[in-house]
């Protein structure tokens, strides 16, 4: 498979995993990369701090297991750099959710700004920026005041 769609599917398993519940395996992607939120002035790093974020601020629904959400990722533009080792995309984000009392609406809205690396053939995150450019109604995804993330 060529290199960039192999960090293409990189950036849309990050949206099925979480969608999906799947924190332990969005912290999989960031093993050795790290997630960088600005409006908190954060970063977190490897799988232990990636898994502890997600569990502290992504909300679950005990009858599916997930958040309720669909991230939509588009937008996808990928620069593979010279060295044949590094790359990086920026993309755009709209997070989609419903639930029992949430009719379904888009809650949040930005751009993710990531670099790649192959190490031993396979891609892998070395960093995303998480960018929030609107915010609505997020209490029924996250586990935190959003209110003052754009």
């Amino acid at each position: 498979m060529e290199d960039s769609r192999c960090i293409e599917n990189l950036i849309y398993c990050y949206a099925e995993r979480i969608d999906s519940g799947d924190l332990e395996g969005v912290a999989e992607l960031f093993r050795h990369g790290e997630i960088i939120s600005p409006a908190h002035n954060v970063s977190r790093s490897g799988y232990d701090e990636v898994l502890k974020m997600y569990q502290l601020s992504c909300r679950l629904y005990e009858e599916t297991g997930t958040p309720q959400t669909k991230h939509l990722t588009t937008n996808v533009i990928i620069e593979l750099h010279d060295d044949g080792c590094t790359a990086s995309a920026r993309a755009y984000y709209t997070v989609i959710q419903a639930t029992a009392a949430l009719p379904l609406q888009p809650i949040i809205s930005g751009r993710y700004r990531d670099r790649f690396q192959k190490v031993d053939g396979d891609w892998r995150f070395r960093s995303r920026e998480m960018i929030v450019d609107l915010i609505g109604d997020c209490s029924a995804h996250l586990l935190y005041d959003s209110s003052g993330l754009a």
